[in-house]
């Protein structure tokens, strides 16, 4: 799809971020093309609006190096608009007698930002880092009918007040209507993604697993110690020997949470997981042809979730052979500590669903002293929940009295 008056094209994820809301926001990873978007926006706006002004805020902005102000020189030429816009040394004068400004927020009050008042958009980019205090100074500042705040971000935490703002809550205006927009967008939502980054992307999934997420998917940082299985899992590509016993494991799904059907096998002490099935609001009709995508799956047994013993039971008449896996108090925690026994769990590359899962699944951190509690999130583990369900048998039950003599051994 292009925008209206230059004809750019834009990438499906940001098509929602062209309505008219107050409020427009895109957080997510490196190489989304969140700057990008929004830098041709206010370019675009800026030359089909008479007299507009833009700021471009940065929470710390000690030069103009560290502002978004090079790349909107980068797209003004690039669109060849060089002969309408005049790039000054601090600012831009734009077409019939507009200008965008580049500032940062860092110890402004009320009165120093008053000069604001009458401007069309403010954008705040890296808005991640942007203070309570400052976001509660420029919301009532920029207040010009039809006037616009975009936010572009990678999420840190989301105790950030944009992401309190933007992703915890509805803005709405006095009529109940919503005010903002807001979208999430990676590095596979961009078409134009680079080669150069697909490399380091990569190597970061395989290399620095601990921080992919937050990099590249747009994930929280989270705290590495908290990480259930930190420095065991590896991605890396591989094939099953001839001869190879496989074990399949799935996991029902509720609600938004996928189903999953794992296949995995174990060879020298070591976990490899070699296909995956995920598979969102499937209904129970459906599950068969979502299983058939994972090879083997008719002809292994499955040990499944005990929870929905009908589904089992429909799977069953559907030709595969499928069982519950046992349960008991303490399950998880004696699954977890059976996977970490493994020397090392080896996930191939096309596994991407679980291998997130592996990087994310966590113990929970208490927010006032950053200890790491014996208590596991119940977040990113249905795909793990699945191997270790298919497991079943393997998994000595030990129970939940053993949970910190174990977390003490890690």
């Amino acid at each position: 799809m292009s925008s209206s008056i230059l004809q750019l094209p834009t990438p499906r994820k940001f098509v929602p971020l062209l309505g008219p809301e107050r409020y427009k926001g895109a957080h997510g990873g490196r190489g989304s093309g969140k700057s990008h978007f929004f830098a041709e926006m206010m370019v675009e706006t800026a030359l089909c609006t008479p007299g507009f002004r833009g700021v471009c805020i940065r929470e710390v902005q000690k030069t103009l190096a560290q502002s978004a102000k090079l790349l909107l020189e980068d797209k003004i030429y690039k669109l060849g608009l060089g002969h309408k816009f005049d790039v000054q040394d601090k600012l831009i004068r734009t077409p019939k007698n507009g200008l965008i400004l580049f500032q940062g927020m860092q110890n402004h009050t009320a009165d120093s930002i008053k000069s604001l008042e009458g401007f069309d958009v403010a954008w705040v980019e890296e808005a991640q880092n942007l203070s309570a205090h400052s976001l509660k100074l420029l919301r009532p500042t920029i207040r010009k009918p039809g006037s616009q705040l975009w936010f572009s971000w990678n999420p840190e935490s989301p105790e950030a007040p944009v992401d309190k703002l933007l992703r915890q809550g509805t803005l709405l205006d006095r009529f109940g209507k919503p005010m903002s927009t807001v979208i999430e967008a990676n590095w596979r939502d961009n078409p134009w993604f680079p080669e150069e980054l697909q490399d380091e992307r990569l190597s970061d999934m395989t290399n620095n697993p601990d921080e992919y997420d937050h990099i590249w998917e747009g994930a929280y940082l989270t705290r590495s110690e908290a990480i259930i299985f930190r420095n065991r899992v590896t991605v890396e590509p591989f094939e099953a020997p001839l001869g190879t016993r496989f074990h399949f494991g799935n996991d029902h799904g509720f609600a938004n949470d996928p189903a999953t059907l794992i296949r995995f096998y174990i060879e020298d002490d070591c976990l490899f997981i070699d296909h995956e099935a995920f598979g969102y609001h499937v209904e129970i009709d459906e599950l068969a042809a979502m299983f058939d995508t994972v090879p083997g799956s008719r002809e292994w047994p499955i040990r499944s979730d005990c929870s929905r013993p009908e589904t089992i039971s429909y799977l069953s008449r559907q030709g595969f052979s499928i069982t519950a896996a046992e349960k008991w108090p303490g399950s998880v925690e004696d699954g977890i500590a059976h996977m970490k026994a493994f020397k090392k769990i080896v996930i191939h590359p096309r596994c991407e669903n679980i291998a997130k899962e592996f990087r994310l699944y966590s113990y929970k951190v208490d927010r006032v002293t950053g200890d790491v509690l014996p208590i596991i999130v119940d977040k990113w583990n249905h795909g793990i929940d699945a191997v270790r369900y298919g497991l079943d048998g393997y998994i000595q039950r030990r129970g939940v009295a053993s949970v910190w003599e174990r977390l003490a051994g890690n």
